[in-house]
């Protein structure tokens, strides 16, 4: 069941409506013009809105723009009079939904407003996935240099600068290059990640710019490659310190030229990219032993946000903790765990080599390995660590 607003300054058509709609189960409200209809849809939650265009004081097209300034995805079909329909086109391209002429073919407005409600239901569970994805990315830490991130963050997402990750295995640079992105312009566009360390060499170039069918022995059919993958939207080059010096070459030229070739082809394509890269070398060290081009590093690295390692922020250990606890549980569908202060004391003293990732495997192991407390005594027993501070 839907509730449905309907906007109509005919009578009779507002009746027939209301008649139809209520027998297929949907709540309706009527409203004679534009002005009473925009306080009904101020006041009330509604899925759907039908509209007329022509009415007497406000018509449909300034309803329509009223509507989608405060609710842009609730679908808005307009009912048009047969001399109208140049006018109800120009209120798609304005954002309603969908129009219907007089007199109204019911079947099709059945139609029109089922697809209208799945819309809106696939927009709503885009939202909830979306809310999802962003908890699991949520950056944990009331840390000086966690706030200098935010801060830094705040800055920059809203520019197209290129960002530089610094940091050490497992301290979160994937987690930075992600919310320079969510808070970007482009967040609604493809976030697209590129392991470097994890692609031979060899197709390294295949992988980012893609290839056409038959430019090498398995090149079986065209492929799109990375930077097409992630036009308008971001591409996140993930420890870029170990791509190869020839394709290090075609990153260089496609960040000054945005555009790529396919491999195989001598076609250009034209790329709008924001590029964020990050590594766990030290890249100046890498250009001195000449194993990265000092000229690409200096297109990247615009901005520079480093990560710090655990170590660095042990303060933001106990948040960690009932953050990771919390979730790992629900996880695996436990209660959550009573994490003790000596256990939080035992934590830091660790040294954690492997930071943020080691931190929430080991917590892992004592969710699973311990009672309902965790103490310092689990924590000695089972972290298994390299060494203490």
């Amino acid at each position: 069941m839907a509730r449905i607003l309907v906007i109509d300054d005919e009578k009779s058509i507002r009746n027939a409506l209301e008649e139809v709609l209520v027998y297929e189960n949907h709540k309706v409200d009527l409203s004679s013009d534009g002005d009473e209809g925009l306080e009904l849809f101020k006041k009330n939650n509604y899925d759907v809105v039908l509209l007329d265009i022509k009415m007497p004081k406000t018509d449909g097209i300034e309803v329509l723009e009223q509507m989608n300034s405060i609710a842009p995805d609730l679908p808005v079909i307009m009912i048009t009079g047969h001399g109208n329909v140049d006018t109800a086109v120009e209120a798609i391209k304005k954002g309603a939904f969908d129009f219907i002429e007089k007199p109204l073919d019911l079947n099709r407005l059945l139609i029109t407003i089922r697809n209208a409600l799945d819309k809106s239901h696939l927009i709503a569970e885009t939202k909830v996935l979306k809310r999802k994805v962003s908890k699991t990315y949520d950056m944990i830490g009331e840390s000086l240099p966690m706030k200098m991130i935010r801060e830094m963050i705040d800055k920059v997402a809203p520019t197209d600068a290129r960002v530089l990750i610094t940091g050490k295995n497992g301290t979160g640079k994937e987690l930075v290059a992600r919310w320079l992105h969510e808070k970007s312009p482009r967040a609604d566009m493809p976030f697209v990640e590129v392991n470097c360390a994890a692609i031979p060499s060899e197709l390294i170039e295949s992988e980012l710019f893609g290839h056409e069918k038959g430019a090498f022995t398995s090149a079986h059919r065209d492929r799109t490659g990375k930077f097409e993958q992630a036009h308008n939207g971001t591409i996140f080059l993930d420890e870029i310190g170990d791509m190869s010096l020839s394709a290090q070459a075609k990153v260089l030229r496609t960040l000054e030229e945005n555009r790529i070739t396919r491999v195989g082809s001598d076609k250009s394509i034209s790329v709008n990219v924001r590029v964020i890269a990050a590594t766990n070398k030290d890249l100046k060290k890498e250009i001195e032993g000449n194993r990265f081009r000092e000229d690409l590093y200096h297109r990247l690295s615009v901005i520079i946000i480093r990560v710090p390692t655990l170590n660095e922020r042990l303060e933001d250990i106990p948040l960690l903790a009932d953050y990771f606890n919390e979730q790992i549980c629900r996880e695996y569908g436990m209660h959550k765990k009573n994490i003790t202060e000596d256990a939080i004391d035992e934590f830091k003293k660790i040294r954690w080599t492997g930071n943020i990732r080691e931190f929430r495997n080991v917590l892992e192991r004592l969710i699973i390995l311990c009672d309902r407390d965790i103490t310092g005594n689990d924590v000695i027993s089972y972290s298994q660590p390299i060494s203490r501070q």
